[in-house]
C-alpha cells in the first residue's frame, strides 16, 4: 500500500500503482494541509478580489472575472473545455501514473482543493478505473493540459473509462455499477486537476524504470557478442577504464568483466592473436552503455526533485498568499526526456553494428555467413539484422528533441510550450525499440557461442545463452519461422528472467 502525504514519492511507487495495481490511501497529514489550503481559496472565492482560476478565467481569459454565482460552473466547464483531446487511447499504465502524480501534488497542500478531490482520484486508481485519454494534446504548459482534463472530467462523472484491463464504458455508467458517486467541484479545483507535468513524469518514471534493467541487459549482450567475436577482456581492465573515472563507464566495464572472467573463448585465444585491438562496437561498449547510464542517472534526479515538488499554478502559499508561478512548465522533464531518446538510440546503435559483425564472414572470425546451416539454401539471421536496423533507424529520429519546437498558444499568453509530452511519447516507443534491438542482439549472440563449441563461454555469458534457450528460442539448424524467437527473446528481456538468470550465476550486476 501508498501512502500520499505532503512529502515526495518514490519511483518505485510510481511503478507499483501504475503496473502492479498498488492500492494508495491518503494520510491525516495531507487531509489538514488541503483542508487549511481550500479554507484560504474558499475564503478568496467568496470575496471580490480577482484571483487568477478562482474569479477569473483562464489563459488569455485571465482578465475576465467571473461572478460569484458562476464560479463553480467555471471549474466543470474548464475540464470539458481542456478535454479536447485527439488519437488512440493512453496506455493503461501512464494514465496511473499520471493520476497518482496529480493527486500526489494535491496532497502537498499548496494547491488549494479539499482532500475529497485526492480522496476521489485514489478511489478511482483503487477501484481499477481508467480514464480514456487520448493520445494527442497536450504541449507540456500549463503542464499536461489535455491529458489531465480527460482524468479530471472521469472524476465529476464524464467522459468514458477503461474498467480494469480493457471494457470501454461511459464513466457515468461504471460509477453508477460500483456505487460510486461523482465529485462536485468547488473553487479552483478544475483547475488543480489539470495543472501539472503528471504525465510526462509518469512516462519518465516507468522510462527509468526499465532504462535501469535494458542498460545491464546491454552489458550482457555486449559480453555475448565480444566472447562470440573472439574480442577480448583486457580493454575492460580496472586499471585501464579507472583513468577515464567516468561513474556510468566504470559500471559497465566491470559488469563486462565480471561476465566475461575465466572464459574458455575468450582464453582461448589470448597468446599469439594476431589482432591488436578490437573493433569499437566492441571495445567501446562500457564507453558508450556507460554515458547512457550517466544520463540515465541525471534524469532520474531531475524525476527525484519532480516527486518532490507541487506543481500547480496558482500557488496556495500557508500564509495565505496566492502567487501565480511557472513551476507548471514542463522543460526540466521534457529535456531529460530527449536525453534519455538520445541515449537509448546510442546503446541500440552499437548493438547493431555488434550483430552486423557476427552476421558477416568477412568479420566474424571463422563463424559462417548469416551464422546459418548450409548459407544459400538457408539465410540464417539475416532478416533479424534487418528488422533490428530498421529500429535503430527509428530510434535515430526519435532522437531528435522535441524540447526545442515551442509553439506559441492561448493567444501568446502561453508563448513558449517545452513539449514534454511528446518528449516522453517518443522515449516510451524508443525504449520499447532498444528492448527488441537487445533482444536480437542476445539471438544473433547466442548462436554465435554456440558455434564456438566445444569451447565454452564464460559463467555469465553462459548463463544468459541458457536463458535464451530455456525461453524457446532453439540454436542452429535449418531455416525456421523466425519472428516467434524474436518474439521470445524480448519478452525475456522484457520480464526481467533473463537478467535473473544472469544474476543468478555472477551475482547482482551494476
Amino acid at each position: 500500500m501508498i501512502e500520499l502525504s505532503t512529502k515526495r514519492l518514490e519511483l518505485r511507487d510510481v511503478v507499483a500503482v501504475a503496473r502492479q495495481d498498488a492500492e494508495v490511501v491518503l494520510s491525516d497529514e495531507a487531509r489538514r494541509a488541503m483542508a487549511e489550503s481550500a479554507t484560504i481559496v474558499q475564503r478568496l472565492a467568496d470575496s471580490d478580489e480577482p484571483v487568477y482560476g478562482v474569479s477569473t478565467g483562464f489563459g488569455s481569459l485571465a482578465t475576465t472575472p467571473i461572478p460569484a454565482k458562476r464560479r463553480t460552473e467555471l471549474q466543470r466547464a474548464l475540464l470539458r473545455s481542456h478535454a479536447g483531446g485527439m488519437g488512440p487511447p493512453v496506455e493503461r499504465e501512464v494514465v496511473r501514473a499520471m493520476m497518482l502524480l496529480r493527486a500526489r501534488t494535491l496532497a502537498m497542500g499548496y494547491s488549494g482543493t479539499r482532500p475529497e478531490v485526492a480522496e476521489a482520484i485514489l478511489v478511482m486508481l483503487n477501484a481499477g478505473l481508467t480514464p480514456v485519454v487520448p493520445e494527442h494534446g497536450s504541449l507540456g504548459a500549463s503542464g499536461d493540459l489535455a491529458p489531465l482534463a480527460h482524468c479530471g472530467l472521469a472524476l465529476i462523472g464524464e467522459g468514458e473509462v477503461f474498467a480494469r484491463r480493457s471494457e470501454r464504458l461511459a464513466t457515468a455508467e461504471a460509477l453508477a455499477a460500483r456505487g460510486m458517486e461523482p465529485l462536485t467541484l468547488t473553487a479552483k479545483e478544475g483547475l488543480a486537476l489539470i495543472n501539472g507535468t503528471d504525465g510526462m513524469l509518469g512516462i519518465l518514471a516507468l522510462a527509468i524504470n526499465d532504462l535501469e534493467r535494458l542498460l545491464r541487459v546491454a552489458d550482457v549482450s555486449a559480453a555475448m557478442s565480444v566472447e562470440a567475436l573472439l574480442g577480448t577482456d583486457r580493454a575492460f581492465a580496472d586499471d585501464l577504464i579507472a583513468l577515464r573515472p567516468q561513474p556510468g563507464q566504470g559500471a559497465s566495464a566491470a559488469n563486462m568483466h565480471r561476465l566475461l572472467e575465466d572464459s574458455p573463448i575468450v582464453a582461448s585465444h589470448r597468446e599469439n592473436d594476431p589482432r591488436v585491438q578490437d573493433a569499437y562496437s566492441l571495445r567501446c561498449a562500457p564507453q558508450v552503455n556507460g554515458a547512457a547510464r550517466d544520463t540515465l542517472a541525471h534524469s532520474r534526479r531531475v524525476a527525484e526533485a519532480e516527486l518532490a515538488s507541487a506543481i500547480d499554478n496558482p500557488m496556495i502559499l500557508p500564509d495565505g498568499r496566492v502567487e501565480s508561478c511557472g513551476n507548471f512548465h514542463g522543460a526540466p522533464v521534457a529535456l531529460a526526456c530527449d536525453f534519455l531518446a538520445i541515449a537509448s538510440a546510442e546503446v541500440g546503435a552499437i548493438a547493431e553494428r555488434r550483430t552486423d559483425r557476427l552476421l558477416d564472414p568477412a568479420r566474424s572470425q571463422g563463424l559462417p555467413p548469416f551464422l546459418a546451416e548450409g548459407p544459400g539454401v538457408n539465410s540464417g539471421l539475416m532478416l533479424a539484422q534487418y528488422t533490428q536496423a530498421a529500429m535503430v533507424a527509428e530510434n535515430r529520429r526519435l532522437a531528435a528533441p522535441a524540447s526545442v519546437d515551442s509553439l506559441p498558444t492561448s493567444a501568446m499568453q502561453e508563448d513558449h510550450v517545452p513539449m514534454g509530452w511528446g518528449a516522453a511519447r517518443k522515449l516510451r516507443t524508443s525504449i520499447s525499440n532498444l528492448a527488441a534491438i537487445l533482444a536480437i542482439e542476445l539471438v544473433v549472440a547466442a548462436r554465435g557461442l554456440d558455434l564456438r563449441a566445444p569451447l565454452e563461454p564464460g559463467a555469465g555469458t553462459a548463463a544468459a545463452l541458457g536463458a535464451v534457450r530455456a525461453a524457446g528460442v532453439p540454436g542452429t539448424g535449418p531455416d525456421r519461422w523466425l519472428a516467434p524467437e524474436l518474439a521470445a527473446a524480448e519478452s525475456l528481456v522484457a520480464s526481467g528472467d533473463l537478467l535473473a538468470a544472469v544474476e543468478g550465476s555472477v551475482g547482482e550486476l551494476e
